[in-house]
């Protein structure tokens, strides 16, 4: 008997419920907060510096270490078409990302559409990344880097388009290199890395054509 079909059946649909169960949810209304997040996730691009908060339907209590900002801008950004890596082992997000959103996953990081940094003083050297080509720069990555605060630490100022003078910001726990780092690629541009600074449910934009100087 346990060998027959209905057994079979009933195991499977028994371990699918147990899986779906362990599943770390998604948007509970997946238009509106899509496109809520997007909002977002462009406006603090477009405008260097500034905090942007994500409000949306993600379920407060998560089985995935990833920063809430992080998770819902992946579920936003991502499809079948969007490599992710992720820089540590996440067995919760990446089979939340691969339900929810259909992306692979990678093990190197230069083959990534997207990529997600748990912790930003372990991070990797930018050039691991993919920087995109002259002819489609829009090939490059696009890096979530969760740090420990986005104030309090040392004052990085920034310039460059969306900022009318300056802007500064302190954020804690990003290593020295990632700033030397990411101005040895200026001279690169169209070529380069676009980036967010999240934490929590706040997050700050941080795009390749903007120019940060350390104090």
């Amino acid at each position: 008997m346990e060998n027959s079909p209905i057994a079979s059946s009933t195991s499977l649909a028994t371990s699918l419920a147990n899986s779906l169960a362990k599943l770390t949810p998604g948007f509970a209304d997946p238009v509106h907060d899509t496109q809520a997040v997007f909002r977002t996730l462009l406006d603090t691009l477009s405008r260097p510096g500034t905090v942007g908060v994500v409000e949306n339907g993600l379920p407060e209590v998560r089985k995935t270490p990833a920063a809430l900002a992080a998770f819902a801008a992946l579920l936003t950004l991502c499809d079948y078409a969007t490599p992710v890596w992720l820089a540590q082992p996440d067995t919760a997000l990446a089979s939340a990302l691969r339900f929810h959103t259909g992306a692979p996953l990678v093990d190197e990081p230069g083959l990534a559409a997207f990529a997600y940094i748990h912790d930003a003083g372990a991070m990797p050297s930018l050039d691991s990344f993919g920087l995109g080509t002259a002819e489609s720069p829009d090939q490059s990555v696009t890096l979530l880097i969760r740090v420990e605060a986005l104030t309090g630490g040392t004052p990085v100022v920034l310039s460059g388009p969306g900022i009318q003078h300056t802007e500064t910001i302190a954020p804690v726990g990003l290593p020295e290199h990632f700033w030397r780092e990411r101005a040895a690629l200026a001279p690169l541009f169209p070529c380069g890395i676009d980036c967010y600074l999240v934490c929590g449910s706040t997050l700050i934009g941080l795009p390749r054509t903007t120019q940060a100087k350390v104090n």
